[in-house]
């Protein structure tokens, strides 16, 4: 099922170090920065991700990129409140709703409305994340590595036994000799 996932952008950005390090150079690459890794993470999902920065202009700024929509707020508006506007728009259509946030706050609101709030870390650590087929072939190889006898750490005494079942397998024979 398709969620909405509100990232509250400048709270990312000034809370994670790998984030925060662009920032200190140019806050317009750490935004970029996010964008970009927002959108290989969610680009073969049906979720609808929106991150939400605050703005000085006369009015929202809205505009799409890489399939995810960023939104700068108005001038007197927090994009605290447009995350808990979105949130609310989106419950109020039955979509489920996360947000990506280390402001108590929002994180509140949010799940005021029925909503699931993660924190910085947890964004951070899934954008940081292998893809699942790519974290699969690595246990894979180091399964085969152990087997074969290619890693120099794997003792093969102090693994469990794989479990065996002897369902479906060879049956002795009815007959006696």
């Amino acid at each position: 099922m398709a969620r909405d996932i509100l990232v509250d952008g400048y709270n990312i950005i000034k809370n994670s170090p790998s984030f925060r390090a662009l920032e200190a150079k140019n806050l317009a690459a750490a935004r970029a920065a996010l964008i970009t890794q927002l959108a290989s993470r969610y680009r073969h999902t049906p979720h609808h991700v929106f991150v939400v920065f605050d703005g000085d202009g006369a009015r929202e700024q809205v505009s799409h990129e890489q399939r995810i929509c960023i939104i700068y707020s108005r001038h007197n508006e927090t994009a605290d409140s447009v995350i808990a506007r979105l949130a609310g728009e989106a419950r109020s259509m039955n979509r489920e709703v996360e947000v990506y946030s280390n402001d108590g706050e929002v994180r509140q609101t949010v799940v005021q409305q029925q909503g699931n709030s993660y924190s910085v870390s947890q964004l951070t650590h899934q954008l940081n994340a292998p893809s699942r087929d790519v974290e699969l072939r690595a246990r894979h190889r180091l399964i085969k590595r152990r087997e074969y006898g290619l890693d120099p750490a794997y003792d093969p005494d102090g693994e469990p036994l794989p479990y065996r079942s002897t369902k479906g397998g060879k049956k002795k024979s009815s007959r006696r000799h």
